[in-house]
């Protein structure tokens, strides 16, 4: 992969992380009746990993392996706490919370992975022979 198809791949991977920051901001208070359902804690933890795999697929180290994980962190404070006209879309609630929770900590999990040196296929490690047979 060229170094200009990589870069357009990042730029759109942040762009994707700032939306699905609004996104999940939008949709933090929903409810069925008197239910909260914060579906986008789920949609959270799921797609911060994703597009940190993604982005380190794409090589150019940690910074660009992290680069969708703090897009992500700073779309939601950013947007949370300054919202579109003045609105507060981060309440200080359980559920902001566990959305920061549920985006950051399974989004730094597969950053230290895509870091890690163990990270590799189980064919490609090394084995030693052992002499004596």
């Amino acid at each position: 992969m060229t170094r200009v198809v990589a870069g357009l791949v990042l730029l759109v991977l942040l762009v994707d992380a700032v939306l699905l920051a609004a996104v999940e901001l939008l949709y933090l208070p929903l409810r069925i009746g008197p239910v909260p359902v914060p579906i986008t804690i789920l949609l959270a933890a799921v797609t911060t990993p994703w597009l940190v795999r993604s982005a380190a697929r794409l090589g150019g180290g940690g910074v660009v392996a992290a680069a969708p994980l703090v897009t992500w962190v700073l779309g939601v404070l950013v947007l949370g706490m300054a919202g579109p006209g003045g609105d507060v879309l981060l309440p200080v609630h359980w559920r902001s919370v566990v959305l920061l929770g549920a985006g950051m900590f399974p989004g730094a999990v597969a950053l230290g992975r895509s870091l890690s040196p163990l990270d590799r296929p189980l064919n490609a490690v090394p084995t030693r022979r052992d002499p004596d047979g």
